[in-house]
């Protein structure tokens, strides 16, 4: 199977996770969990399947994130709840989001049916633990009865398990997560200073990790990708391609097929109901 056929099915079924982080249902079943801080619900919900993690943890496995900013929201979180009651809360607001995005769509054939492939795709994946701490914790959980949240937890683990991979790929190449957000906005697609902003790094930090990679020849003076950087950066998307690949095998290259045509209307639905930022 051609690895971009993990990158299509995964972009396609992507908008039916991504929206966690986004929707107010979530911060709403965060904070009758305890938690008021909406970064903290990011961070321990997220990581609570492995869980009472610690900051350390988080960091690793989050990647990206500056570690000041984990260290302040993890104790104070452990603090105001626990690891199965964030799961929990997690999973009410993934239901109560869905439910407000696509209606009826919850219940419909199309959506019994790409629950299905998805948890095929998902169960092979759970075959290929090693070196995936944060998939792992997510597939320890139990699978939900509710299609539309079978195909949620799906994608969740599928992501998850992309994820891990693609920290791989990184540390592989000797990239850390500052200078991947700053390799990722030298490609124009995102602006630098969004994910400056939301991962929470000082310009002090930026400015040292954008001196870094000039110097390492990765970077050109104008904050674009150099031909060396953009190289390697092409080999980190296509080694994450090809570890996210085992997963959709199983299904075969027919059941991408299907399971992104199942999907495509629901993950568009979301975008257009404002499931996700423009």
């Amino acid at each position: 199977m051609d690895p971009i056929i993990a990158r299509k099915t995964w972009r396609t079924l992507e908008p039916i996770h991504g929206m966690i982080y986004f929707a107010p249902e979530a911060d709403e079943q965060y904070r009758l969990a305890g938690i008021k801080d909406e970064q903290a619900g990011y961070f321990a919900s997220r990581s609570a399947p492995m869980g009472e993690a610690s900051a350390e943890l988080v960091i690793a496995t989050f990647y990206n994130f500056n570690p000041d900013s984990v260290r302040a929201a993890i104790p104070v979180a452990w603090q105001a709840t626990r690891p199965e009651e964030l799961v929990d809360a997690r999973f009410m607001a993934a239901d109560a989001a869905l439910r407000r995005l696509l209606g009826d769509a919850v219940a419909s054939d199309e959506m019994v049916a790409a629950s299905r492939l998805a948890r095929s795709a998902a169960l092979a994946a759970c075959d290929r633990l090693e070196g995936r701490p944060l998939f792992a914790g997510h597939a320890s959980l139990s699978w939900p009865d509710a299609p539309h949240l079978v195909l949620w937890h799906a994608q969740t683990l599928l992501r998850e398990f992309r994820g891990d991979g693609h920290i791989a790929a990184l540390v592989a190449d000797d990239v850390s997560g500052i200078e991947a957000l700053i390799m990722h906005g030298g490609t124009g697609d995102v602006a630098s200073a969004v994910l400056q902003s939301t991962r929470n790094w000082s310009d002090d930090a930026w400015t040292e990790a954008v001196d870094r990679l000039i110097d390492r020849g990765m970077l050109d003076p104008d904050g674009t990708l150099s031909e060396l950087g953009a190289e390697r950066r092409q080999w980190v998307e296509d080694r994450t391609d090809m570890l996210a690949l085992a997963p959709y095998e199983a299904i075969g290259e027919d059941g991408c097929d299907e399971l992104r045509r199942l999907a495509r209307p629901f993950s568009q639905a979301i975008v257009a109901g404002g499931g996700l930022p423009v």
